[in-house]
């Protein structure tokens, strides 16, 4: 199978696997014990922690582990709202995962006040209607936009957009699933408060993330019980991904360079050729600031689904938009939002990773030539 589809999940990296395997065949004792094999876990739950707030210039006890980039979204906004009552306001954009927009539907239902930012046909979102909304005296207990659209990519000026949401006393949420392990991420210089990550997308297990939470922001817990993650996150925690999901941001983080450039190289040429040979493609966000790994295109003449099912056939992994939306007929959300219409025109992500090779690129492009060209009449 050629991967093209790095956004939706990457592989574990084998440094990773070796790390996790002692607390998966060896030591599964519970962290919060108090003998031997215990003390030995939380050892290594911590080392992590001090290893996950070094890659994204934080102090260790800022960081709590999640079981994804899902539940630290939802808690960061979920979190927000109950620790500031007297501010029922959240701000987001139009281009959000489904996790921050469902949740912001599931906050409506409860009273609060949702303003989703528009964005241009980039997909970067307007700060002039952000600082509009700070100007008409708005007080949101929460921003939260994205630094990395999960579907085209485009990098987002976070930095701006914090120092507006500070001026009208608002905390500031980054959703990074896509960014950290890929592009530099520090929490000072974003200036943000609050920030997701989830393993996975840089070469971690599923089924664990973080929150990030700066040192005195006032935020409510997500779920009740215990007292794990500094009485913060309750739960057992998930040792082996945690510790799988620090080895592998470490790694990602001393490789980021060169992998953005192998990358990078890799998703220009993909590009090129598909302008090159592909009747009626179209690259969306075009002209924005990308990760370096991230393409998106419109054709003509196709559908998505049909585009979809015969690249599978040809043992090419791609997908539409977001993995989590992956069973949609609608056209998403986000090319909605950039201005698309809602014809039937064939949209396809493809994301690329530091293992694609330059093989990989012309069978793929091969591929989406034949199929494109014999869909035509």
């Amino acid at each position: 199978m050629i991967d093209l589809d790095h956004a939706a999940t990457t592989r574990l990296y084998p440094e990773a696997l070796d790390a996790m395997l002692p607390f998966l065949t060896g030591n599964h004792a519970n962290a919060s014990g108090a003998y031997g094999a215990a003390r030995q876990t939380r050892r290594a739950i911590d080392e992590a922690r001090v290893v996950v707030a070094s890659c994204i210039g934080a102090k260790p006890g800022e960081i709590f582990f999640t079981s994804g980039g899902t539940e630290a979204d939802n808690w960061a906004l979920s979190g927000a709202v109950s620790a500031h009552p007297g501010r029922p306001h959240i701000v987001t954009s139009a281009i959000e995962h489904h996790a921050i927009l469902e949740m912001c539907t599931a906050l409506e239902e409860q009273g609060m006040h949702v303003t989703k930012l528009p964005v241009d046909h980039n997909a970067v979102v307007d700060c002039d209607m952000l600082m509009q909304i700070e100007k008409d005296g708005a007080k949101p207990a929460l921003v939260s936009v994205m630094m990395a659209n999960n579907e085209v990519g485009t990098i987002e000026p976070i930095q701006k957009i914090a120092g507006t949401a500070h001026a009208m006393g608002a905390l500031m949420h980054t959703d990074a699933v896509q960014a950290v392990g890929h592009i530099p991420v520090n929490v000072d210089a974003l200036g943000v408060d609050l920030l997701s990550m989830s393993a996975h997308k840089f070469g971690g297990p599923k089924g664990v993330g973080a929150l990030y939470i700066r040192q005195g922001t006032r935020i409510g817990r997500f779920m009740h019980g215990g007292a794990q993650e500094m009485g913060m996150r309750p739960g057992t925690e998930n040792t082996a991904g945690i510790v799988g999901m620090a080895k592998a941001l470490e790694i990602s983080v001393i490789h980021m360079k060169e992998n953005a450039l192998k990358t990078a190289a890799l998703r220009d040429s993909l590009q090129g050729e598909i302008l090159r040979r592909i009747p009626g493609a179209r690259i969306n966000a075009a002209d924005a600031e990308r990760l370096p790994g991230h393409l998106h295109i419109t054709i003509d003449s196709i559908s998505s689904s049909m585009l979809l099912m015969r690249l599978d056939m040809m043992g090419i992994a791609a997908s539409a938009g977001s993995a989590c939306a992956s069973g949609a007929l609608e056209r998403s959300h986000v090319l909605l939002a950039m201005g698309a219409s809602r014809d039937g025109q064939a949209d396809l992500r493809l994301t690329l990773g530091a293992d694609n090779t330059p093989e990989e690129i012309e069978s793929a492009v091969a591929a989406l030539e034949r199929i494109v060209i014999r869909s035509q009449p």
